[in-house]
């Protein structure tokens, strides 16, 4: 990550950064929920980043329909906003922990914000982003990059984003992702090449977009938050 300025502006509120590695979704999941239940006006904002293990996740919009699955990839029930998806190696997970009353900020300026992260990012390379009506996330001509899905309680936003970095879109056809059927996927190798924006840039990228567009500063740790105790 970048290295942090010195001091907050009066504007700014520092972002904690973490980057977790791989880590299970369902234990990502209940950690999310976990932070968000026990934060006060006081806690940071946090930014989490991982790889999932294969996983299908539905969206409080999901109607499960009977699909082939012969990985037996597990599929796990989430109470984010969209419809079913998957995450697996390969793909750049964002999680965003944030207190939208501190920052005024609503549900549809953080998906334009986010969305408007990885189109920047994307011009930075010569690539053009797009937005679809109705449909959140980043398309390039007809095929999906980045997908999106949020929750917010008691006014703390959690889930986020994902972006496909280097991957295997086997899974995405065994679905109607996010909804819509035959929808196809990409990702940053396909799109930028092999070697120019391998995970750990990709990483980068996308924080200091992120935070930019926040107008916020990053507290860089790498330590994954306890859980509550019981």
């Amino acid at each position: 990550m970048t290295s942090a300025p010195a001091a907050l502006t009066e504007t700014s509120h520092a972002v904690v950064v973490r980057d977790l590695g791989v880590v299970d979704y369902a234990r990502a999941f209940a950690d999310m929920r976990a932070f968000t239940g026990a934060r006060n006006a006081d806690t940071p904002d946090e930014l989490w980043l991982v790889e999932h293990p294969p996983v299908f996740t539905l969206g409080t919009n999901a109607k499960l329909e009977p699909f082939a699955n012969p990985s037996h990839i597990p599929i796990v029930q989430s109470d984010r906003g969209g419809d079913i998806t998957y995450h697996g190696p390969g793909q750049l997970v964002l999680y965003t922990l944030l207190d939208l009353r501190r920052r005024a900020l609503g549900v549809k300026a953080l998906v334009h914000l986010l969305e408007q992260a990885v189109i920047d990012l994307l011009a930075s390379h010569d690539i053009v982003g797009q937005r679809r009506v109705a449909a959140p996330g980043v398309y390039i001509e007809n095929r999906k990059l980045a997908q999106l899905g949020l929750r917010v309680r008691h006014t703390g936003s959690y889930h986020g984003l994902s972006v496909n970095v280097a991957m295997d879109h086997a899974p995405f056809r065994l679905i109607k992702p996010c909804g819509y059927a035959g929808l196809e996927t990409t990702d940053l190798k396909q799109l930028c090449g092999p070697a120019a924006l391998p995970m750990a840039r990709a990483k980068q990228e996308l924080v200091a977009g992120v935070l930019a567009l926040l107008g916020d500063i990053c507290h860089e740790s790498n330590t994954i938050p306890p859980r509550p105790q019981a």
